[in-house]
């Protein structure tokens, strides 16, 4: 008890710094990957052949796109575009040096599980509502967009997940969070019971983020 004490006193507050920078990686990068994601997802969608914005060379550079930033590990892809992190947002280091790798690797991730979360519609019910002539627009919001919720939830579920281990590999160059702690404590000093709390606190964080989606989703099937 008196080293657990200890431990508490004398890392709780390192700790708890970690977390904050790392939830903050993570719900920022979230929302401006979701904000790009998700209309890249639409296009992929309705571009393809026989949809209703159908268009063979937007969809072949969409999906290529795609492909080849998907294709990169995130930490290749972290340490590739370094120059242009710097050029952007004048970093490299920190929560928001780290925010412009996160994006890039996470926003083609939502994109291609929302084009197979769009898939998924009955291709019935969208052709009812193209031939009482309803616009594309409004049977994106009102069927697709609606029709595909409980799987869009999983899908932003799985992105979440994935964007927490990314985070925890952003400490490799200083962009602090869990991982950071992990790497300058836990591996560099040999600190082992800090490896192990971040360790468990990274497991805390994804069981609970899978548990609310499948809790959302769940829901949402029920509506």
């Amino acid at each position: 008890m008196g080293r657990f004490n200890t431990f508490i006193e004398q890392w709780l507050p390192v700790i708890g710094t970690a977390v904050l920078e790392t939830a903050q990686m993570v719900l920022i990068s979230l929302a401006i990957s979701a904000v790009l994601g998700i209309p890249l997802g639409i296009l992929l969608v309705l571009t393809r052949r026989g949809q209703a914005w159908e268009n063979k060379w937007v969809y072949q550079i969409l999906n290529l796109l795609v492909n080849i930033i998907r294709s990169i590990p995130f930490i290749i892809l972290l340490f590739f575009i370094l120059p242009f992190t710097k050029l952007l947002v004048g970093t490299t280091i920190g929560v928001q040096g780290v925010i412009v790798p996160l994006v890039i690797y996470t926003a083609p991730y939502i994109a291609r599980l929302m084009e197979s979360s769009l898939l998924e519609v009955d291709s019935g019910v969208r052709e009812a509502y193209e031939a009482m002539g309803i616009k594309t627009r409004h049977i994106i919001w009102n069927v697709l967009l609606r029709e595909a919720r409980p799987s869009i939830v999983l899908g932003l579920t799985i992105a979440t997940v994935g964007l927490i281990g990314a985070t925890a590999m952003a400490g490799l160059v200083g962009a602090g969070g869990l991982g950071d702690l992990a790497y300058r404590y836990g591996h560099l000093r040999y600190e082992v019971d800090v490896m192990y709390a971040t360790v468990f606190i990274l497991i805390i964080l994804v069981q609970g983020v899978q548990s609310l989606g499948n809790y959302f989703s769940a829901r949402l099937k029920k509506d």
